[in-house]
């Protein structure tokens, strides 16, 4: 392993596809890992509904109760509406994003989502669905959602632009919180790994102060498989609220 705690985020070239405008397109770890998470999750609600039966095995409670989780969160936050129509995207991002996190909980892979681009462009997709959901769905009363109800005249202006810039800041937000704990949770990890290491190579005195760094590396390793699931979980539930806002934009 290196030592450089950044060295395990590195993106790295597999194969060159080709060129488009001088531009070199390759792919990468990074690609390898996603198409990895889709066949994972794919697979597994294949192999899950493959064999149903009415005692349920380990692969197909996953699966349930995956589903339930998912739907109950949609229902609560868009109402029967949103969950016609969101399900499938909100299932889709969250199967998605855990998968990816827990690959990167495993020794020697790849954490995709500790990278802005990815968590970006995954923030994006949200921001510009409620968008245009909301313009298909209100046409230009979806502005209304700038317009707070019952606010005075006199500072309607100031409310509107505060309005304005916590909407367009949503993909800032959504993609951001993401990124930037898998990627603390994981240099963390590696810091406090790397001191085990150190220590364990002083002897015996080492070893005892090595006990230490063990235990709280013990203790971050659960805390990171939590943050994980809770990553994929804000992730989603935050997707839901903006889904809302684009089939209620009234205040």
């Amino acid at each position: 392993m290196a030592a450089d705690p950044i060295s395990q985020f590195q993106i790295k070239k597999i194969a060159t596809l080709g060129e488009i405008g001088g531009v070199e397109i390759a792919f990468t770890n990074s690609a390898a890992f996603m198409i990895a998470a889709v066949l994972f999750t794919a697979g597994g609600l294949v192999l899950a509904t493959a064999g149903r039966s009415l005692v349920p095995g380990r692969v197909q409670s996953v699966a349930e109760v995956t589903y339930e989780f998912v739907a109950d969160m949609v229902k609560s936050a868009t109402g029967d509406e949103g969950m016609r129509k969101f399900f499938p995207l909100v299932f889709t991002l969250f199967s998605f994003i855990l998968v990816l996190n827990m690959f990167g909980m495993i020794p020697g892979m790849f954490t995709v989502t500790s990278h802005i681009v990815i968590t970006a462009v995954l923030a994006l997709l949200v921001f510009f669905i409620v968008i245009g959901v909301g313009l298909y769905k209100h046409g230009f009363k979806f502005f209304r959602l700038f317009v707070p109800s019952g606010i005075p005249i006199v500072i309607m202006p100031l409310i509107m632009l505060i309005e304005v810039m916590s909407f367009l800041s949503r993909p800032i937000s959504h993609s951001v919180r993401l990124f930037a704990n898998m990627l603390a949770g994981h240099i963390t990890l590696k810091v406090f790994a790397s001191f085990i290491i150190m220590l364990g190579g002083l002897g015996a005195v080492g070893w005892v102060g090595a006990i230490l760094p063990l235990g709280l590396t013990t203790a971050l390793i659960a805390l990171e498989f939590l943050v994980a699931f809770l990553q994929a979980y804000v992730f989603a539930i935050l997707t839901c609220i903006y889904l809302n806002d684009a089939l209620h934009p009234g205040h």
